[in-house]
């Protein structure tokens, strides 16, 4: 039997082996099925979020530009991952070129360093709204938003550029087989022949920093709001215009952070927990997310609903709807 340059240190081969889901193997399809529709509705929802934002010219406030740039960002977290994963599941493609797999890695920890950045300035952009509505046009300029999302990028590179200079920098003689369904940086930093604890601690460290800043703001830009609006009549309108952001964030950060730490202090977690809440952090809120702004943001609803159905289905749809208003 012929040996297999995965399992053998010092393999001359340049690529990598996904394994899928460790101790699932023997459900690709079903696991395929459940990713691919997955998929299919974050490509949908998002498209179609920003098909509207882009046709409808009443979308023009900041928020919307924000909306957009979730959408875009969940787009390419999603892309960037499910397609190799779904050729793993259906096609038995499990191999994955070394430049292929860093790429990978990088799309996938650069966006979600933006997604939190993208929350932040969702969370800044209700506070202006809510604290300081006569001043929301002008502080909150075309420019502005534009500066914001270059800082979002840029943050997010300054994270990953000296990661993905550590990991490809590192020696890798040991097995090629990344047990994991996508090359997550801690599952491929294990197969190096060096001690890869100096990866880890940045990527915590990193991580951690990102998170714990953005959640600090988030949280101190919303205690702000409930100041302003505690006891106001106009409290109760002021909450509901949040309710969407606060579970895009619920969305994001729960299972985010859970994800993160699992994968670092993984003692006690069977490895397929461990990929399977991986793979749930990144697609779920993609999935999720330009539905849950689809029910809670009534221009995005109006929108969608005009350009799927005739005028008079979208007047008694319309009529119908309960959703509030997201000022």
């Amino acid at each position: 039997m012929a040996s297999d340059p995965f399992s053998h240190p010092n393999s001359s081969s340049s690529s990598f082996i996904l394994v899928g889901v460790p101790s699932l193997e023997a459900f690709p399809t079903c696991l395929g099925i459940l990713f691919c529709s997955s998929y299919i509705i974050a490509l949908v929802g998002n498209g179609l979020v920003l098909l509207v934002i882009g046709l409808d010219n009443s979308l023009r406030e900041p928020v919307h530009c924000f909306l957009g740039m979730l959408a875009v960002i969940d787009v390419v977290m999603v892309t960037s991952i499910v397609p190799k994963m779904l050729s793993v599941f259906w096609l038995n493609s499990k191999e994955i070129g070394y430049v292929a797999c860093f790429v990978q890695m990088f799309l996938v920890h650069s966006t979600t360093a933006e997604e939190s950045g993208v929350l932040l300035a969702m969370a800044i952009d209700r506070y202006i709204a809510i604290c300081h509505p006569l001043r929301y046009q002008a502080i909150l300029t075309r420019q502005t938003i534009a500066q914001i999302g270059l800082a979002i990028v840029v943050r997010a590179l300054l994270f990953m550029v000296p990661l993905a200079g550590m990991m490809t920098n590192l020696p890798y003689c040991r097995s090629r087989v990344v047990p994991h369904s996508y090359c997550e940086h801690m599952a491929v930093a294990k197969l190096a022949c060096v001690d890869p604890r100096p990866n880890r601690l940045y990527s915590v460290a990193g991580s951690s920093l990102i998170v714990g800043m953005d959640v600090a703001f988030i949280a101190v830009s919303y205690g702000m709001i409930l100041k302003t609006v505690l006891g106001k009549r106009s409290c109760r309108k002021a909450l509901r215009t949040c309710g969407c952001h606060i579970c895009t964030m619920l969305l994001y950060y729960v299972p985010g952070i859970v994800s993160i730490y699992a994968q670092q202090f993984s003692s006690g977690i069977p490895v397929h927990a461990q990929v399977l809440l991986a793979d749930v952090y990144l697609i779920l809120p993609a999935m999720l997310n330009p539905v849950v702004y689809s029910i809670r943001t009534k221009q995005i609803c109006q929108a969608v609903l005009k350009m799927l159905f005739s005028r008079k289905v979208h007047a008694w749809l319309h009529s119908q709807c309960f959703f509030q208003v997201y000022a």
